[in-house]
């Protein structure tokens, strides 16, 4: 399979579940992978026989969608967005929280993938912007379709790369040694829920004072799939709360009753 073969094959199949080429891009080379072991797994010699499979075996498409998903994901990747987060963001929702006669912040972590994202969350909350709030909690839903990716997350063992953008101290305070993996100890698992789901057609109820969608919905999947699931998310958002992108991400074209707090990084904030 021809690397030019892979890319026609994808700017056609990608549209037909609703995701686009746009967003892959980047990671087409991990895709083509997986479609040539896909070809050998079934006996095809080419990407048009599998062509003609899908159209023949219509349950071919959910495998399809499997061999497309992107879960790159470590610790606090995008350290300003997490450094924000940590102060002033969530003490900011504290505030706001208490003012209403509140004591929870409750977020959702949508394509949590693996954990890093809601346990790095969590570590941000419980290591520092938890002292300027007290008496509030967080507690977090953290959702992705891959099941295997959420049996890894509830064992919260991770290879030491994974944490490198996490300050020292941190991994420190919260990170015991297993063989060659570190482990999150027990106390900083605690206040999250994770749950398999695939948001195109499923999501938590909310309300939501912080909701986290990050190279996901908005690099992904078609203009016409994130309108519909911004639409679901602002739903269950509260007002003042907040809606954090990917740093590459943007919102599709509309009106949004959204502005945005923090300058140029992607953290948008609910208003009305």
């Amino acid at each position: 399979m021809s690397d030019a073969d892979c890319v026609a094959f994808l700017q056609w199949a990608l549209p037909c579940i609703q995701m686009r080429w746009r967003g892959f891009r980047r990671v087409s080379k991990q895709v083509c992978k997986r479609l040539s072991r896909r070809l050998r797994e079934l006996g095809l010699e080419d990407l048009n026989d599998y062509r003609v499979h899908l159209e023949a075996h219509r349950g071919e498409w959910a495998v399809l969608g499997y061999l497309c998903r992107i879960t790159i994901s470590r610790f606090y990747r995008d350290r300003a967005v997490f450094d924000t987060l940590r102060d002033p963001a969530l003490p900011a929702l504290g505030r706001g929280i208490l003012a209403r006669g509140d004591t929870t912040i409750r977020c959702w972590s949508a394509g949590c993938a693996s954990g890093e994202e809601p346990y790095s969350l969590r570590l941000a909350w419980d290591l520092d912007a938890s002292r300027h709030v007290p008496g509030v909690e967080l507690l977090v839903v953290a959702t992705d379709i891959d099941d295997h990716l959420l049996e890894r997350a509830q064992i919260a063992c991770y290879p030491p790369g994974s944490l490198r953008e996490l300050p020292p101290e941190w991994i420190t305070a919260a990170f015991a040694r297993v063989d060659d993996s570190l482990c999150l100890r027990a106390e900083f698992r605690t206040g999250i829920e994770f749950v398999r789901e695939d948001i195109r057609s499923e999501m938590p109820s909310g309300p939501f004072d912080l909701v986290l969608c990050r190279n996901l919905v908005f690099t992904y999947f078609e203009q016409d799939v994130q309108v519909r699931l911004l639409e679901r998310m602002l739903h269950r958002l509260v007002a003042g709360g907040l809606l954090v992108l990917g740093g590459h991400e943007a919102l599709p074209e509309g009106a949004w009753p959204l502005d945005r707090p923090y300058g140029a990084l992607p953290i948008h904030r609910r208003v009305g």
